[in-house]
């Protein structure tokens, strides 16, 4: 053999072990996009489960305004029929989840404003403690949305880098989408007593 063939060899040999790295490095960070994916749709689930008993326990403890109850009823519904494949993260699927999503969380804050209305309401345990699992629940949807957002980052980073560019390019890895925050949240929300 010449040693222009052997060092091609190598050469080949070499791309090869660093391209083998490369590509189970991309497999491992997507993988874990996907496992900080099912944790937030965990959250948004445990969100949905919670809703019918407290709609149940509001219905129950008060003559309420049925329309509020029945938009988060609709609400809850359509939230849950938005899904998304771990496989199709991009920009506009997320944004149409989320979409769905902050239609629930307005319909759940009009049902907990118009509670203050029903003074027994609020002294009813089982309700204080839905209200107190459903405030929790928000906040671990938005540690679950932020864990989401950094894995996101790293794994976006690393396809965008070269040269694992190329090779996110050649075994079609691509760019997954972030959440953002939902239009108007910049602005505080007035309370008016």
């Amino acid at each position: 053999m010449s040693k222009g063939l052997i060092g091609v060899i190598v050469v080949v040999l070499i791309l090869g072990f660093v391209g083998c790295g490369k590509y189970n490095g991309l497999v491992g960070k997507d993988e874990v996009v996907k496992e900080s994916w099912a944790k937030v749709e965990s959250q948004y689930q445990r969100r949905a489960d919670l809703i019918p008993n407290l709609v149940s326990t509001v219905k129950g403890a008060a003559e309420f305004e049925k329309s509020t109850l029945t938009a988060v009823i609709e609400a809850r519904s359509k939230a849950t029929q938005t899904t998304i494949n771990a496989d199709q993260l991009t920009p506009e699927n997320i944004s149409k989840f989320q979409a769905a999503q902050d239609q629930l969380s307005g319909s759940l804050s009009r049902l907990l404003v118009s509670v203050e209305q029903y003074p027994q309401l609020k002294a009813n345990q089982n309700f204080l403690e839905l209200q107190a699992q459903l405030e929790g629940t928000e906040n671990r949807i938005g540690v679950a949305r932020n864990d989401f957002n950094t894995v996101v980052k790293d794994y976006n980073q690393e396809v965008r880098t070269f040269p694992t560019n190329l090779f996110a390019g050649v075994f079609g890895f691509a760019q997954k989408g972030y959440f953002t925050a939902t239009a108007g949240s910049e602005k505080a929300p007035s309370v008016q007593f």
